[in-house]
């Protein structure tokens, strides 16, 4: 089936990759090199002419060591482009939520339909068939109704209203209970069972459904789902879907035939993978097994004789479902409208914004059911809608939680100008409707550490609201400080839009950020700076809220003159001035905080590619570092249309190279690939002019080079530049623990956040769906039988303040307080050793706290062997 022109190009590409460096994989593996080859040659050359699924059994490989060869196989990081990149993860995402989908289907029809009917079922209604006749029929619908394929959550409704057309259809004599009770009322009660062709199937279809919604909504009781939604999915989607793809039924059941023809077709021309096969186990479609030796532990649990309670993982679905369930749970006590609270902020405001606000909400509720319906398909507008709704219900809570905590903070309630300003409003309710999205759209690999993104994730709804991704950037820390109940996704969720913002999109052509830098460079002549190197080693302290952000630099209301505004944002009644030249522009608050979270983000990740390459030259890390901070500073245009990995990258070849160390790019480059939340399009596909790309490589030599050259050449002079402190590095202010966290330094007590979210039933939590060994949520270092532990463990925790007062008689600094447990304190965290001690005092007052716990640790285990003797003597 592969065309000359391709054959011919890919034996290039083969030959090139077996005479690689490294290449051992390709020439162990020649069929599958060969196979890779024609996969990847294919794509560039848009001549296609095979099925993904054909050129996996004619290799004979799965999907997913397909996806790890072809990885393997890039050695030069100039093999794969990233056209291939797109469409490989196009077929991941897509194969990630068939296989999820499968596995809860057959679990799911097994508590649908008995093993072995009664005899006076016929051969052809057998489960075997039942099953595929399901199957290939939800297949046929996700392709024809769904633009987007990979969402996981709008597919699994379609596979409910598959799932409630077909129980409707099959004998009762085939199902268990609840559903054989259900189909047998609706046949004594004489609804029809199977529509006829012609005009009024919908209406006949609809009315049943109309007047019997008992098994849909057993399904949607079962599995956590929204009865409204899938109803909305049944009537919109589905039974148009029916009626176009002129499924008959057939002894109670549509032709496979008829199915199968139209899903052929439907395969043949998406040329992707054939999920039929998934019927039979086939072994393209398997998983690989990873083995769970990986086991979460408590850092007391390391006895090789005490049990091991393995938390199971949820199932994607099941997962989806319960933050879903969660959010709408959350938003129940929310309205559609401002709360009185709210109408009372409007009232006491110099302009009433309640109007602006009503308007722009409904304004914006046309345009994202229209976005929306463009992305995922015609038919789902109603659906979008309803999120949208969600995403309302959430901004007004939030506004409402922003603007308490603000009077408390200012002691004052007329918020008008906060209230009046436009971009305000959009990047709050942006912010709102995107956390929604980002609920229903959960990805469908478990094995995949990155977030998957699809055609509804961020920043898609940067573009749906029309806004700068900086101004949107301002919102999200008070956002997640308004609303405690956020999940902890969904907070890791917002934390890496927040991420995507200043390692790239804040940096686009037309972004405000640069018309802030440069009114900070004029601010004190060019020696200003966004934010000064000497605060990089102290701690991210602020007790800035959106108001300062969006609000700053602070303008005085004049009137109207010419001249380009002071500041990104402005409101709607009041315009900025043009400051006279003798007085010189204010400081931006929210261009101090971006840098300085900037600063972080550039070292955490500069620390991490550094140990995974150069842990052997650690004298090279502070050097690398103040390159890379003097670029951000200093050459901000370079970050243009650019993303930090690439000027990170630069840096550290860069000094390399000065330093005579041998690191080559391609070494980079793998290491890069490798770390967390990256896309090789970074090192592939770089700006080297307008509307030029190339790789890294060219972009150090033809431009990173030729803009530093003079500063990296001082690296190898007798006088090198003045070295840039290292960022203070605090926990995340609104991260969630990954791991065990110690409560209190000296008490060997750890917490760890729960890992298997609760069953919603009835609108409360329960966790009855929780296995045995999972709902063991308490883990102590030792056997115990009383809740005398309990009580020792709340006195340890009471006492250990007391504790470090007491330490302090003795002459040295007093140590600071021990951190409670509060996820939404900046700055450093003493427990877990992370605050750097960089002065003597400092270092002191850390000897005395350790000094002041080890007694504290000896007296307590002297206490505890006086009390077990004791004991023993009774």
């Amino acid at each position: 089936k592969v065309s000359e022109s391709v054959k011919e190009k890919a034996w290039k590409t083969y030959e090139s990759l077996s005479a690689a460096d490294g290449a051992i994989a390709c020439n162990k593996k020649k069929k599958e090199t060969w196979g890779v080859c024609i996969f990847i040659v294919a794509i560039d050359l848009d001549e296609v002419t095979f099925t993904f699924t054909e050129l996996l059994k004619s290799i004979n490989i799965s999907v997913c060591t397909f996806f790890q060869f072809l990885k393997e196989v890039d050695v030069n990081m100039d093999t794969v482009s990233t056209k291939v990149d797109s469409t490989v993860s196009r077929l991941k995402k897509k194969y990630d939520v068939l296989f999820a989908l499968y596995h809860k289907f057959e679990r799911t029809c097994a508590l649908i339909y008995l093993e072995q009917p009664s005899s006076e079922i016929s051969a052809e209604l057998s489960s075997v068939l039942v099953l595929k006749n399901y199957w290939i029929t939800f297949l046929l619908a996700k392709g024809k109704v769904l633009q987007v394929e990979d969402d996981l959550v709008i597919s699994f409704q379609l596979l409910l209203c598959v799932l409630d057309y077909f129980i409707k259809l099959s004998p009762p004599a085939m199902l268990k209970e609840p559903y054989k009770s259900s189909v047998s009322a609706v046949t004594v009660n004489g609804s029809a069972r199977t529509p006829r062709r012609g005009q009024n199937r919908s209406s006949r279809t609809a009315k049943q459904l109309d007047t019997d919604t008992k098994i849909i909504e057993i399904l949607c009781k079962e599995h956590d789902c929204n009865l409204d939604e899938v109803k909305n999915v049944y009537f919109t989607s589905f039974i148009p879907f029916l009626n176009s793809a002129g499924i008959v039924a057939s002894n109670g059941l549509p032709e496979v035939e008829v199915i199968l023809k139209q899903y052929d077709e439907l395969y043949l021309k998406n040329k992707d993978i054939d999920a039929r096969l998934f019927l039979t186990h086939d072994e393209t479609l398997q998983p690989d097994v990873t083995p769970r030796s990986q086991l979460e532990k408590t850092p007391l649990k390391n006895n090789p004789d005490e049990e091991i309670n393995i938390i199971l993982p949820q199932t994607p679905v099941r997962a989806a479902m319960n933050n879903i369930q969660q959010l709408i749970m959350i938003l129940n006590s929310a309205t559609d409208k401002p709360s009185d609270t709210l109408i009372m902020y409007f009232n006491n405001c110099t302009v009433n914004p309640k109007d602006g606000i009503l308007k722009r909400v409904e304004s914006f509720d046309h345009i994202f059911k229209k976005k929306f319906a463009e992305a995922v398909g015609q038919g789902w507008a109603e659906i979008g809608s309803q999120r949208y709704k969600l995403g309302v219900r959430l901004y007004y809570r939030v506004m409402e939680s922003m603007l308490k905590s603000e009077e408390e903070r200012l002691s004052v309630q007329n918020f008008s100008k906060l209230l009046n300003d436009n971009i305000f409003h959009t990047s709050l309710l942006a912010c709102a409707v995107e956390v929604v999205m980002a609920t229903y759209g959960r990805n469908a690999s478990q094995s995949d550490s990155t977030s998957a993104e699809t055609d509804l994730s961020f920043p898609w709804i940067l573009n749906v609201f029309d806004l700068k991704a900086f101004d949107f950037y301002k919102v999200i820390e008070s956002f997640i400080r308004a609303e405690p109940s956020l999940t902890r996704e969904m907070i890791k969720h917002l934390e890496h839009c927040e991420h995507r913002i200043m390692e790239s999109l804040a940096w686009q052509s037309g972004s405000p950020l640069f018309d802030l830098i440069k009114q900070s460079k004029e601010r004190e002549g060019q020696t200003d700076q966004p934010e000064p190197t000497s605060t990089l080693n102290m701690p991210l302290q602020h007790n800035h809220t959106a108001a300062d952000l969006y609000l700053s630099p602070v303008k005085s209301p004049k009137k109207k003159a010419s001249g380009p505004p002071l500041s990104a944002t402005s409101t709607p009644d009041v315009q900025p001035a043009v400051i006279p030249q003798t007085q010189k522009p204010q400081k931006s608050t929210s261009l101090s905080l971006f840098y300085k979270k900037v600063y972080l983000l550039a070292y955490r990740r500069l620390h991490t590619l550094f140990l995974h390459l150069l842990s052997e030259h650690p004298d090279l890390e502070p050097l690398i570092w103040t390159l890379f901070q003097h670029t951000l500073q200093n050459e901000y245009e370079l970050m243009r249309d650019r993303h930090l990995d690439q000027i990170m990258m630069c840096s550290m070849y860069g000094i390399c190279k000065v330093k005579n160390v041998d690191l080559r790019f391609k070494i980079i480059v793998s290491a890069y690939k490798e770390l967390c939340n990256t896309n090789q399009e970074t090192f592939k596909r770089v700006l080297i002019r307008e509307e030029q790309y190339d790789s890294i490589i060219v972009f150090y030599n033809l431009v990173f080079m030729q803009k530093l050259k003079t500063n990296i050449l001082q690296y190898a002079s007798s006088r090198p530049p003045t070295l840039s402190p290292i960022p203070h590095i605090p926990r995340s202010p609104y991260q969630f623990s990954n791991s065990p966290r110690r409560v209190a330094a000296g008490n060997n007590i750890y917490i760890s956040p729960l890992k298997s979210p609760y069953k919603f039933s009835d609108g409360f939590q329960s966790p009855t769906k929780m296995t045995p060994r999972s709902r063991i949520l308490v883990s102590i270092g030792e056997s115990f039988g009383t809740s005398e532990k309990f009580q020792k463990i709340n006195q340890m925790l009471c006492n250990s303040e007391g504790q470090l007062k007491r330490s302090a008689e003795g002459g040295a600094a007093a140590p600071k307080p021990l951190k409670r447990l509060r996820f939404d304190i900046e700055g450093q965290d003493e427990a877990d050793g992370s605050k750097h001690l960089p002065q003597e005092s400092k270092f002191q007052q850390k000897l005395a706290e350790m000094t002041s716990t080890r007694t504290r640790m000896q007296k307590q285990k002297l206490n505890d062997g006086n009390d077990t003797s004791a004991s023993e003597e009774k």
